[in-house]
């Protein structure tokens, strides 16, 4: 059960042994509103909260010095994406952005990072 809430629903996952990158691919749904989980890896603590408000879906996560992440926005528009108070494509820290059919796909360095988008239940 403990590995579901980690990699499911909260959606941290290792993308390389020890953690040295990391995939946050939160899954909302099923009843949930919020979620948050962490992780302690070699390299710190590896965060992960989402919520849903107000047709915003909200995603903080924190990634350790020394490693990077890819952060998949389930139904996100890229040019919908903000991070802190810009646009997710303009932000520190950000390496890249990109768009998948169901998902805005986020390459980021270490910190810790916001993303916020406009969000419907009927995209899940």
């Amino acid at each position: 059960m403990g590995s579901w809430l980690y990699q499911v629903v909260a959606g941290i996952e290792p993308g390389a042994p020890g953690y040295k990158h990391i995939r946050f691919q939160p899954h909302p749904g099923g009843g949930l509103t919020a979620a948050s989980a962490c992780y302690h890896s070699l390299n710190g603590e590896i965060a992960s909260g989402w919520q849903m408000r107000d047709g915003t879906f909200t995603l903080t996560i924190t990634v350790p010095a020394n490693t990077t992440a890819t952060v998949f926005l389930p139904g996100a528009e890229a040019c919908q994406v903000t991070e802190g108070d810009q646009t997710a494509e303009t932000a520190e820290g950000v390496i890249q952005v990109s768009q998948e059919q169901e998902a805005t796909v986020v390459e980021v360095g270490s910190g810790t990072y916001a993303f916020a988008y406009p969000f419907s239940r009927n995209k899940e």
